[in-house]
């Protein structure tokens, strides 16, 4: 699993993390391109709707939930403790690359989404990151690309890891 690139996506709250990354994924299926995404959550999460039966499963006392159909596939499992990044990633399977919104504090290469309007500042050291997404124009030694290149950052990955 080590072998596949693993990039987190940082930003403080609000700055459209996710909507680039929709945009991101988007742009790296075009290219054929099988990603993978985290996403971490520090509050915890609910996937299933009361009432349903994967829901009464886990309500019931069962520690591991999935539920599975012809398309796909869901796990949800109990944890004593919270999974280390590593270790979420071998649960995606086959793929050629994983993109991570959230753990920030995690080693992986980052790219920071920044909007000046949330914070004057970045979260990351300029060390950590390997591209920077704002709308705000910086000199921190790394690529800096605008809110809407998608494009721009999937030809930064492409070459970096060698995707195809």
């Amino acid at each position: 699993m080590s072998s596949i690139p693993m990039v987190v996506l940082v930003g403080t709250s609000g700055t459209g993390k996710t909507t680039f990354l929709e945009k991101l994924i988007k742009e790296l299926r075009s290219r054929k391109i099988i990603v993978g995404t985290i996403k971490h959550d520090v509050h915890g999460f609910e996937m299933d709707q009361p009432g349903k039966d994967t829901w009464r499963h886990a309500r019931a006392g069962s520690d591991a939930v999935a539920i599975s159909s012809p398309t796909k596939v869901a796990l949800v499992r109990s944890v004593e403790q919270e999974m280390e990044l590593d270790k979420v990633a071998e649960l995606l399977g086959p793929v050629a690359i994983i993109l991570v919104e959230g753990y920030k504090r995690s080693a992986k290469p980052k790219i920071e989404i920044h909007r000046k309007a949330h914070a004057a500042g970045l979260l990351s050291a300029p060390e950590e990151l390997i591209a920077l997404v704002s709308d705000t124009e910086w000199d921190f030694g790394v690529p800096t690309f605008d809110l809407e290149d998608a494009k721009g950052v999937a030809d930064l990955l492409v070459a970096k890891f060698g995707l195809s």
